[in-house]
C-alpha cells in the first residue's frame, strides 16, 4: 500500500536524521499479491498535566517523520480538532492527543522500533510517561515480518533487552483467545499503577450490569477522560462485491469509495479524511470532537480484510457492530475492546457477550466461536471474541438464548443477566498463555 491517490497535503521530501540502530532500509521488493492487513497498535500515554502546554501536539513534522521512518511508514495527510491531530499513514494511522500517542501500522512495518525515539521526545517535552500498551492479532505470514515482529516472543524480547527501554518499561505480555485459531497479543507496562478502591467488575458476588433502560448511543462529553475504552473489529473474507469497491478500476478516489460503500454511516457527523491506494486498498480517519474512527481495507481476494476502530464512548455498541457488518459483509471477524474497568461497567451490553448476531434479510447470522478476557496491570481490562458467519444448515444448531442480540429488530436489546455472562467470570478464565520458551506469531 505504498502508492496512493490523495490531495498532496504534505510533501514527502523531508529526510530526518536516522538512528543507526533503529533504521529501516529493508527493501520489500515487488508486491507478491498478499498483504498482511491486521494492524499492530501502540498506545503511549503520558501523565495529564505534565509537560509543555501543547504536549505531544507540539511535536514538529520533522520529528513525526522520523518516528514514521523508524516504523517503516510515512505520513500522507492530516486533519485536526481542538483535541487531537489525526494522520493517515502509508500503512494505517496515527492519532496524537496532548498526552496520548496512538499509532497503528499494517503490512511489514516495524512499529516497536519507534518507541524509544517517542519516549525520548516525550522527555524533551517534559512529559511524564504513564503507560505503554502494544497489541496485535496473530499474523497470517509472520515469517515475512521484519525484526522484532515475526513473533510475540521477539517483540517482548526486543523491549526487555533494548538498552533504554528495559530501564523504563517493566510490563507483561498476555495472550487472549485460542492459540489454535484467532488470538490477540497484548503487552502492557503501567508506570503509575492505581490501587483499585472499588472493583465491582471483579466481584463475583455482584452481577456485571445493573438493570437499566436502553439509552440512545451518544458521544461522551468533552470533560470525560480520553482513555475510557477502544473497540476494534477485524473483519476477514469480505464479500466480493464489497472488495470490488476498493479497487481503482471501480472507483478512482477515496471519497468515491467512502460514498459507495456507505462508510460515512459508521461515523455520522464526523470529519472524514480518506485515501485510495494503487491499484487497490483504502484508509480512512474520521474525528468528531475528542473521538476518532479509523478504517483500513485490503480488498485482494486472497487476503481480504477490513478493520474498524474507534474510541467513541457509546452506551451500547450493538448498532455500531451491526452497521460495520452490513457495510463489509465478512465471513468472520474478531472483536476486541479494552479500557478502564469502570468505563466498561456502565455499558448496557458488553460487545463480546453476544453469542449470536442476526442481521436482516440475506446478510445472515454470526455465531461467537470463542471469547476471552483478562485484566492487565492496574485497572485495564481486555476482552476479545471471535465470530463466524453461519451457513443455513447450521443456523439452528447454535443456541440463541443468554446474551443474544437480534439486530433485525433495530437497536433494541435482549439480554439475560447472569454471573456466567458477566465480565467477573470471564476475567477469572486464564488466557491461553504458554511457557516463556514457547513461540507465538
Amino acid at each position: 500500500m505504498s502508492e496512493f491517490l490523495h490531495n498532496d497535503l504534505f510533501s514527502n521530501g523531508s529526510d530526518p536524521a536516522s538512528e543507526t540502530s533503529e533504521s529501516n532500509s529493508v527493501d520489500d521488493g515487488a508486491y507478491s499479491g498478499f498483504f498482511e492487513g491486521p494492524e499492530k497498535t501502540m498506545e503511549v500515554v503520558f501523565r495529564a498535566g505534565s509537560g509543555v502546554d501543547d504536549g505531544l501536539r507540539a511535536l514538529t513534522r520533522e520529528q513525526l517523520d522520523h518516528l514514521c521512518t523508524l516504523a517503516k511508514c510515512s505520513i500522507l495527510s492530516k486533519i485536526s480538532s481542538n483535541y487531537m491531530d489525526a494522520y493517515v499513514l502509508s500503512e494505517s494511522s496515527l492519532f496524537i492527543y496532548r498526552h496520548k500517542f496512538i499509532m497503528k501500522t499494517c503490512g511489514t512495518t516495524t512499529l516497536l522500533r519507534c518507541l524509544n525515539a517517542l519516549l525520548t521526545l516525550g522527555d524533551q517535552l517534559k512529559l511524564e510517561l504513564e503507560s505503554v500498551v502494544y497489541s496485535r492479532k496473530n499474523l497470517s505470514n509472520p515469517e515475512a515480518q521484519h525484526y522484532p515482529h515475526s513473533s510475540f516472543d521477539d517483540e517482548i524480547k526486543y523491549i526487555n533487552t533494548h538498552a533504554k527501554l528495559q530501564e523504563r518499561l517493566h510490563g507483561n505480555g498476555y495472550i487472549l483467545g485460542p492459540v489454535t485459531g484467532d488470538h490477540w497479543f497484548v503487552y502492557c507496562a503501567d508506570l503509575f499503577p492505581v490501587k483499585p478502591t472499588s472493583s465491582k467488575l471483579l466481584d463475583s458476588t455482584m452481577p456485571l450490569l445493573t438493570t437499566q433502560p436502553f439509552v440512545t448511543p451518544a458521544v461522551r462529553s468533552n470533560h470525560e477522560s480520553l482513555d475510557n475504552r477502544t473497540i476494534n473489529m477485524m473483519m476477514f473474507d469480505l464479500a466480493p462485491d464489497v472488495c470490488d469497491i476498493f479497487f481503482q478500476r471501480s472507483y478512482a478516489t477515496g471519497k468515491e469509495m467512502t460514498k459507495r460503500a456507505g462508510i460515512s454511516n459508521l461515523c455520522p457527523g464526523a470529519t472524514i479524511d480518506e485515501t485510495a491506494f494503487t491499484p487497490c486498498g483504502y484508509s480512512m480517519n474520521a474525528i468528531l470532537h475528542d473521538a476518532y474512527y479509523t478504517i483500513h481495507i485490503t480488498p485482494e481476494a486472497t487476503c481480504s480484510y477490513a478493520s474498524f476502530e474507534t474510541n467513541t464512548a457509546l452506551s451500547d455498541y450493538s448498532a455500531m457492530v451491526r452497521n460495520a457488518l452490513t457495510v463489509f459483509k465478512p465471513r468472520r471477524f474478531v472483536l476486541t475492546i479494552f479500557g478502564h474497568e469502570q468505563s466498561l461497567y456502565g455499558l448496557a451490553e458488553l460487545p463480546t457477550d453476544n453469542r449470536r448476531i442476526e442481521l436482516p434479510g440475506v446478510l445472515g447470522t454470526y455465531a461467537r466461536t470463542s471469547v476471552a478476557s483478562t485484566k492487565v496491570e492496574s485497572q485495564t481490562v481486555c476482552l476479545m471474541a471471535c465470530f463466524s458467519k453461519l451457513s443455513e444448515e447450521s443456523l439452528f444448531l447454535i443456541p440463541s438464548t443468554n446474551s443474544m442480540v437480534s439486530l433485525a429488530s433495530g437497536v433494541g436489546l435482549t439480554r439475560t443477566l447472569s454471573s456466567k455472562a458477566s465480565l467477573s467470570s470471564l476475567t477469572r478464565q486464564s488466557a491461553d498463555g504458554r511457557p516463556r520458551g514457547s513461540s507465538f506469531a
